[in-house]
């Protein structure tokens, strides 16, 4: 069973990532978008895994989950990897958050790996993809248009902020459409008083 675990966007914000690739989608660059209703913040992506491991991983998500509180999460600065002039990944990053998703992501790399699966070879960056580029096809529009809306992220991050209370396991089905993501825990923050 193919997996992650991901902090889920709420519509507004996913409706404002949409809108963002559909700017960057006039390029007509080469590049596979991420269908809106799969944009998430990816925490840890766990591959393929034995189905008997998934009350263990349960168990990791809901252990880190408790140790976590609500916070909030501010979307800034559109980017891409390995550089914005050779992009392969498109990607907004968050500013407000990225701490927290760090420390989460660093815990639950530890716990996973006591259950035989692998740690990132990449230290975690907190960012939220939402395109690949397939080809060189139109990349100067692409790294053009980028470039531009990365100029301008300070008129779209200020809208950009949310609230995030539990992290979620999914299972990913792939299909000749694209991916399909289904949910199969939520683990919620604990609220400290």
């Amino acid at each position: 069973m193919r997996t992650f675990i991901a902090i889920e966007l709420p519509q507004k914000i996913i409706g404002t990532l949409s809108a963002l690739q559909n700017q960057l989608k006039n390029t007509q660059a080469d590049v596979k978008w991420v269908a809106p209703e799969n944009i998430h913040l990816t925490l840890k992506f766990l591959g393929e895994v034995d189905e008997k491991k998934i009350e263990k991983i349960i168990q990791a998500l809901e252990e880190t989950a408790k140790d976590n509180q609500p916070f909030s999460i501010r979307l800034c600065a559109l980017g891409a990897f390995p550089k914005i002039n050779f992009p392969r990944v498109i990607w907004v990053g968050i500013d407000a958050g990225d701490e927290e998703t760090k420390n989460i992501a660093f815990v639950l790399e530890e716990k996973l790996q006591k259950l035989g699966i692998p740690k990132e070879k990449r230290p975690f960056s907190s960012h939220i993809t939402i395109g690949r580029v397939r080809s060189g096809i139109n990349r100067e529009k692409l790294v053009k248009e980028l470039n531009i809306l990365a100029g301008q992220s300070a008129n779209y991050c200020a809208d950009l902020e949310f609230l995030t209370t539990k992290i979620t396991l999914f299972k990913s089905t792939l299909t000749p459409k694209g991916p399909i993501y289904e949910i199969l825990k939520e683990a919620s923050f604990q609220i400290k008083s």
